[in-house]
């Protein structure tokens, strides 16, 4: 077999330290020169200019230089919309002899308005400069990410706990693979297997697969879409068993649970598993329970995704997002075609926290953001990040990381043990039949041929439609359609819901 073909794996002696050092990261140069102020004074007077020649009194007020972007901060006269700045913006583009200028209406704590113009000499910000800050050190929770820095240069970091889900868009060769990655360093920097796990969704098959075999996977690092959907649907089922538990042990969340386990441990006491059952296992009685790690589920094209399975994917994810915060259940999605197929209104509403890199149009802009400005980013990592409980996104500057750099963390993990494997995650009920529907072994409805008549005659498979025909619910209607799919009289919903009726028309006397 062609040494190339053969996985490459470095045999490393196993690390002494409980998480990876910095070491592995590429030390940032030092050559990095500031503006000098007067080349931002000399612009600043070029602003007022090229506004005063559009009837703009406009004076600068502060000047906030950055690692890749300048914001000029405006006191415009009194009587003059912020508006009229904005559908100026590729004017005042063109005028400045700049890429692109992005306009802030609303800086929160002043009155003025914001004018972002790109750096002749942009600087690069590396992952280890910003991992190495107090803010990261500091934070105590181990999903804690980094994001990059501000346009003032400081670090931003987030906390996935928080927000609780992330929506990442962005064209191709916006950065948004180097953001994910970055997030996904930041974790193995800050927490061991005992405290975080990863379930990774990767149909390009290239920008995750770096990871496999660390310790931090639950499975394998999931290619296959029909695989995707069992393990959001096993996802779903382990966050109905933690809620179960957490209300059982009377606690609100999976930090809660986690005291409460660790205080009965230090009593001597350990707390039986109360949901087992006598034929679960070997064993004759039930095991203690341990504490339950954050699960964080990343999908690196969500888009491709939601093309094979569709409603289903849609369902699960909401499902996910509406409930799964305080079991310990993150969501990171990522979809390089922001459009409202793919980030429909359902995820849009249950995932608050945004981040858009560059996108092509104001539409997509809105898609992700509910407003304009990622259509005026410059690539390369500068993002547009919605917080949390916000309405105004910050300008954030990604952090820069090399494959080399994600390659060396992740041998550093695989050094230090194996992963240990859910099989079931992958598997699926036996009873869904390849569906993803576990319909097969329940009794079919009393309707049930009467509907695949209608169905079959009307050639539309539509739950409204059996719905009205018969005078039934919602979820029974579903659950008619759910049953036809299953025997394959429907075909599984598409991209936009749809199904097409697979079985012929009944032959009339």
């Amino acid at each position: 077999m062609h040494p190339f073909l053969m996985p490459q794996e470095d045999v490393m002696p196993k690390p002494t330290t409980p998480l990876p050092t910095l070491d592995l990261l590429a030390e940032p140069p030092r050559n990095n020169m500031p503006v000098s102020e007067q080349e931002l004074e000399m612009t600043a007077r070029l602003v007022e200019a090229r506004l005063n020649d559009y009837r703009i009194k406009a004076d600068v007020a502060e000047i906030s230089p950055g690692p890749v972007i300048t914001r000029f901060e405006l006191d415009l006269a009194p009587g003059v919309k912020a508006a009229r700045i904005s559908n100026l913006s590729r004017d005042l583009a063109r005028a400045l002899s700049t890429t692109a200028v992005r306009v802030v209406e609303v800086i929160p704590g002043k009155s003025y308005v914001g004018l972002e113009l790109p750096n002749k000499d942009r600087q690069t910000v590396y992952l280890r400069e910003v991992l190495d800050c107090d803010k990261f050190r500091q934070s105590a929770s181990p999903l804690t990410v980094v994001l990059g820095k501000d346009i003032a240069g400081d670090p931003v970091i987030a906390d996935l706990a928080k927000m609780p889900h992330l929506l990442v868009a962005g064209t191709t060769g916006s950065g948004k693979s180097v953001g994910v990655n970055a997030m996904i360093l930041s974790i193995l920097y800050k927490a061991t297997p005992d405290e975080v796990r990863f379930i990774m969704i990767d149909p390009k098959m290239l920008e995750l697969s770096v990871y496999e075999g660390i310790p931090h996977l639950l499975t394998e690092v999931v290619t296959d879409m029909k695989d995707a959907a069992n393990a959001l649907r096993w996802c779903v089922g382990e966050m109905e068993r933690r809620y179960k538990l957490m209300s059982l042990l009377g606690v609100r969340n999976i930090s809660g649970y986690n005291d409460r386990v660790v205080e009965a441990e230090k009593m001597g006491q350990p707390i039986p598993d109360p949901l087992w059952r006598p034929g679960d296992s070997m064993d004759p009685m039930p095991p203690a329970l341990t504490k339950l790690p954050y699960i964080v589920v990343m999908v690196d094209e969500f888009a491709d995704l939601m093309m094979v399975a569709g409603k289903k994917i849609e369902e699960l994810i909401a499902r996910l997002a509406q409930k799964a915060r305080a079991a310990g259940i993150h969501l990171v999605l990522a979809t390089q075609r922001p459009s409202v197929d793919v980030i429909t209104g359902l995820i849009k509403a249950n995932i608050p926290t945004r981040i858009a890199f560059t996108v092509s149009s104001k539409i997509d802009s809105r898609t992700i953001l509910d407003q304009s400005g990622a259509e005026s980013l410059l690539g390369m990592g500068d993002m547009l990040y919605l917080p949390p409980n916000s309405s105004i996104p910050e300008r954030v500057h990604g952090a820069f990381v090399r494959d080399q750099e994600v390659h060396a963390v992740a041998q550093d993990w695989k050094a230090r043990g194996r992963p240990q494997y859910i099989d079931a995650i992958l598997a699926g009920d036996s009873s869904e039949g390849g569906n993803g529907y576990d319909n097969m072994d329940e009794e079919l409805d009393a309707l049930f041929d009467q509907a695949v008549q209608f169905v079959t005659e009307t050639r539309r498979g539509s739950v409204s439609g059996v719905q009205r025909k018969f005078k039934i619910g919602y979820n029974r209607a579903a659950r008619i359609i759910e049953q036809m799919e299953a025997q394959g009289i429907v075909s599984a919903p598409g991209h936009n819901g749809n199904r097409e009726v697979l079985a012929p028309p009944p032959i009339r006397d």
